[in-house]
């Protein structure tokens, strides 16, 4: 059963509270109260992240003032909505973008349910940049990243590794992107990659709460990381 099947009927099992889970229950046709006595951490995460990253995309999308609807496209791509289900999804996009909660609170429980500085949360981070730069980055939705990135509980370096990947390019971006100082050797380079090759598989990622079905996340990170690597050791 995939994670959009369960959480457009209702049927995660699991609960989640606070404003996620509000925003939740105002889709569902229905829950399972059974299910919902035997909560199972794992997909509690994933439930979890599945609605954060909904919320959080809805709140950006208005941010700059303007709701594109490349954004919620980008958002469908990269998060495989079945075609079947894109209907229930766009519904559940539009309602967090006029709920009363605010992107404080759903970027605060997010934090809480699957950890300050996570790598599911930089997974959630990673969306919401690749999305934000669909249709061009604007100043205001570079500051609501950076108050989300800090109610994440991602350190300085660890945002400017992760941001590097997407935004506010420079020369010294393939360095910043693999963690490493200009000028380092091609040892601590290969050292950097294999560390962060090992870091982001996507197995470990799911084992900690990420959806499959969020994968292309991955895909786009490990391509960032590929790229950053061959130019340094081409120069």
């Amino acid at each position: 059963m995939s994670i959009w099947h369960m959480l457009l009927t209702g049927a995660t099992g699991v609960a989640v509270g606070g404003p996620l889970g509000a925003l939740m229950r105002g889709l569902v046709a229905r829950r399972t109260p059974s299910a919902a006595r035997r909560e199972k951490n794992q997909r509690r995460r994933q439930v979890a992240f599945t609605i954060a990253a909904i919320a959080l995309a809805a709140k950006m999308a208005r941010a700059d003032g303007y709701a594109s609807t490349e954004e919620f496209a980008t958002f469908q791509r990269l998060f495989r909505v079945p075609e079947a289900e894109r209907g229930n999804a766009e519904r559940f996009y539009r309602m967090a973008q006029g709920s009363t909660a605010g992107f404080e609170a759903y970027a605060d429980q997010a934090a809480k349910l699957l950890g300050e500085g996570s790598p599911v949360l930089e997974d959630l981070l990673e969306a919401l940049m690749l999305i934000a730069v669909t249709d061009g980055v604007h100043p205001e939705e570079v500051n609501y990243l950076d108050q989300v990135a800090t109610r994440f509980g991602f350190a300085p370096a660890e945002y400017a590794r992760i941001k590097a990947r997407h935004i506010a390019p420079s020369e010294d971006d393939p360095y910043v992107i693999l963690g490493v100082e200009p000028g380092a050797s091609p040892e601590q380079v290969r050292a950097a990659y294999r560390a962060l090759v090992k870091a982001y598989h996507p197995d470990r990622h799911m084992a900690d709460g990420t959806p499959p079905e969020f994968i292309r996340v991955a895909e786009h990170r490990m391509a960032a990381i590929n790229t950053a690597y061959a130019r340094i050791m081409k120069a």
